[in-house]
């Protein structure tokens, strides 16, 4: 149904759908009891990690069953894996990091620019050249901010590191188009979502707003977190109303809620139509008739 709010409980046999996403079936809970949940990523196999930032835990879902995968992870918030089957890692305590599949060995890519460590990375996107757009806002980060501003930065595979992004309050998730000729960024401190065309990987245009987020009631400016796109270039945007779905047109073509307010969210399983949600003290999956689109170490 376009441009509706679906609210879908626990208990919910089904739900009404949005034409060619869906949900499918119920929302489940996978587990509960976690500090916050955030940066859900999906390995070649479809396996899923997330963290928990306050436990400084990187949690694995593998056959449905929960476990831990890094013990300590320095409040890593967004996840990713690279062409190397490396999960890297945004580590709000100041860096960006690359684990080893097995999750033995921690490598620091990158902790400083301009020689002050970062503000607090947030969410990152790799590129199908090895390269990683990640966010730096201020959340978590020391005072006065190290960077001086929050921003967007782009970490090339030879490991030099630019700011492209400057003018954006908090800039959150990010993420790249299925073509990789669109880079997305989501501030939290405002409703615009934000387009940029990649003239070539670590160089952009001139952005534009792509969406606006629908706004709950009384509200007016509240801007997203986390976000995830699917094979069309759908767009899925977590906000306080739930899972906000844009074309890849930016056409809202509705809203999925879910018992708690999602932070971040994640297609994965084998064929990647599962759909992850990070919300807050919860980790939730539904089924999706579509899939998601599969980057590099996807």
């Amino acid at each position: 149904m376009l441009s509706s709010i679906l609210t879908v409980a626990l208990f919910a046999l089904g739900a009404d759908t949005i034409e060619g996403i869906g949900p499918i079936g119920k929302i489940e809970k996978v587990q509960g009891g976690f500090g916050f949940t955030e940066g859900p990523a999906v390995d070649k196999a479809g396996n899923l990690f997330f963290s928990d930032i306050p436990n400084e835990k990187i949690q694995k879902v593998e056959d449905g069953k929960v476990s831990v995968f890094i013990e300590k992870s320095n409040h890593a918030n967004g996840l990713m894996f690279d062409g190397k089957g490396r999960l890297v890692a945004c580590e709000m305590d100041g860096q960006i990091v690359a684990h080893s599949p097995d999750g033995k060995t921690r490598t620091v890519l990158v902790d400083k620019n301009m020689g002050n460590r970062f503000n607090a990375p947030n969410d990152l996107v790799v590129a199908n050249n090895g390269g990683i757009y990640f966010t730096d806002p201020g959340f978590r980060a020391p005072m006065p901010l190290p960077q001086g501003k929050t921003g967007v930065y782009y970490l090339s595979p030879e490991g030099k590191v630019s700011r492209l992004i400057d003018d954006l309050p908090n800039p959150n998730g990010v993420i790249l188009s299925p073509d990789e000729k669109t880079l997305y960024v989501i501030p939290s401190g405002k409703a615009d979502m934000m387009a940029y065309p990649i003239e070539t990987h670590g160089k952009i245009g001139k952005g534009k707003v792509f969406c606006s987020l629908k706004q709950a009631a009384g509200k007016t400016n509240t801007g997203g977190d986390g976000l995830t796109i699917d094979i069309k270039g759908n767009l899925y945007i977590t906000s306080g109303l739930g899972i906000q779905i844009f074309s890849s047109t930016g056409m809202h073509l509705g809203t999925i809620a879910f018992p708690e307010q999602p932070a971040n969210c994640c297609f994965a399983g084998k064929d990647m139509k599962t759909f992850y949600v990070t919300a807050r003290t919860g980790l939730y999956k539904v089924e999706l008739p579509i899939a998601g689109h599969r980057f590099a170490g996807n």
